[in-house]
């Protein structure tokens, strides 16, 4: 028995738009039903079943929000997707809590558009799409703390499963906010040193003067200020795990003593005269290229070779992207969680936002960015307009869209019209240049080196007040 087409309603008042939308949809096997206005929209949804709602915020005669409302009461289960390019963020918000899928706004990318269509199709609510985000993410969660699924971090899980069953040193390199601290308690925990101390230390964090005694302790009375005596990191971490973070932040005289401490096992406290052994394990990590700081003078050669036993080399989450989604709603997760709020998901088109950004500070910077975000969205999902992204980042993002109608070189192929296509594109032009001026027509006109009868003539064939 041949399965019967999704029926999508497309509720627009622009021609174009509506001939857009069909054309694009019909090719994906959907079968569509159009309405000019919110009141033909409303009509058709009382008359007929659609399995998803396409609807502009702004309609002729009245604003999309009434069509949304009217295809949830019908019926519950019908997916409405809101688009527009004139929203408001308390529209946005507002289309939301009323039950709407997801929110595009104009221009909106033709394939993230039919990806979001038939993941809506599939998933039908929110609720459920959260059930499946949250199966997926256990499903690529490794060692109980590394989320991703991406080839470069299966290279990186198969190097910690192997490592883990040695006791041999280990560095661990690559960019800040990579999460080389995770990869080193999961090779911590997964070794036969699990049931004793793992002790992290940022090397850049300690003054010089303090760092021997940080390291190795310090007898009573052995400088002003010692009042007793004290453990040193290294003991503290005897039959355990030491993790000495920005190993390349070392001064070449403390260099000199590691050097012992990792060659001979032994440390000898400051003010001591007698040598204490210690069994440990020793991870470093760098995001500097130590190789190059070993040519450069600045880091001793014997003790690079005797940390760099092997290495695990953990990539940015720019070489990583297919984990973005994934590691944001980790995020949003956990945030939302401690927040106390009911955030489903993040937006497709935020999603789409965030994987344009290259992220300079990693891992580190996106959770920095969904915990903002969460704390001031006030609707059940994470909008463009929720992302606490600064402006600076989020033009240059929005500025790597480079053609916003991608498909229509291969849709000439099956014939287009060609009109409708250079005028949409007309639209989305001068409506930028009148967003961007505050509705000011001769500003829009000198954006777009155009005079203003020739801007008045255009505004006037297209419909734009």
């Amino acid at each position: 028995m041949k399965q019967e087409k999704p029926h999508i309603l497309i509720a627009d008042d622009e021609l174009s738009m509506r001939q857009l939308l069909e054309l694009m949809l019909t090719r994906e096997g959907y079968h569509i039903s159009y309405a000019a206005s919110g009141r033909d929209a409303i009509n058709m949804i009382e008359k007929h079943e659609f399995d998803l709602v396409l609807c502009d915020i702004r309609l002729g005669d009245m604003i999309g929000l009434e069509v949304l409302r009217a295809a949830k009461r019908k019926n519950p289960a019908t997916v409405v997707i809101m688009i527009s390019a004139y929203a408001t963020a308390e529209t946005a918000v507002q289309a939301m809590n009323d039950g709407a899928y997801d929110f595009l706004p104009k221009p909106f990318d033709n394939k993230e558009l039919k990806k979001t269509i038939a993941k809506a199709l599939e998933i039908k609510t929110v609720e459920h799409e959260k059930r499946i985000i949250t199966d997926a993410l256990k499903e690529n969660l490794h060692f109980g703390r590394i989320i991703g699924k991406s080839p470069k971090m299966k290279h990186v899980y198969d190097m910690i499963q192997q490592v883990s069953q040695t006791r041999t040193n280990v560095l661990i390199s690559g960019e800040s906010g990579t999460g080389k601290e995770l990869i080193a308690r999961s090779i911590h925990e997964n070794s036969d040193r699990c049931d004793n101390m793992f002790v992290a230390v940022n090397c850049g964090g300690i003054p010089e003067t303090l760092m021997e005694s940080e390291f190795f302790g310090h007898k009573k009375g052995s400088f002003t200020g010692a009042s007793h005596d004290k453990k040193g990191l290294f003991e503290t971490a005897h039959k355990g795990t030491l993790f000495l973070d920005e190993i390349g932040e070392v001064s070449p005289a403390i260099q000199v003593k590691l050097l012992r401490a990792v060659q001979d096992k032994v440390i000898r406290p400051v003010g001591s005269n007698e040598d204490i052994p210690v069994d440990i394990r020793i991870i470093s990590a760098t995001n500097r290229k130590l190789a190059d700081e070993v040519i450069a003078g600045r880091f001793r050669e014997d003790l690079f070779y005797r940390l760099n036993v092997i290495e695990i080399k953990v990539p940015p989450l720019r070489d990583r992207m297919e984990d973005l989604s994934d590691l944001a709603q980790h995020f949003l997760e956990k945030y939302s969680k401690e927040k106390g709020k009911a955030i489903a998901k993040i937006s497709s088109y935020a999603i789409e936002l965030l994987a344009r950004y290259d992220f300079p500070g990693n891992i580190r910077e996106l959770e920095n960015l969904i915990e903002r975000s969460v704390a001031l969205t006030s609707t059940n999902i994470i909008l463009p307009d929720s992302l606490a992204i600064s402006v600076h980042k989020r033009l240059e993002v929005e500025d790597k869209k480079k053609d916003p109608f991608p498909e229509f070189i291969d849709d000439i192929s099956e014939g287009v019209s060609l009109e409708n296509i250079l005028d949409r594109i007309e639209e989305i032009y001068i409506k930028k240049a009148l967003e961007i001026s505050n509705g000011r027509k001769e500003r829009a006109a000198k954006l777009l080196n155009l005079n203003m009868r020739s801007l008045r003539y255009r505004m006037s064939k297209l419909g734009i007040e």
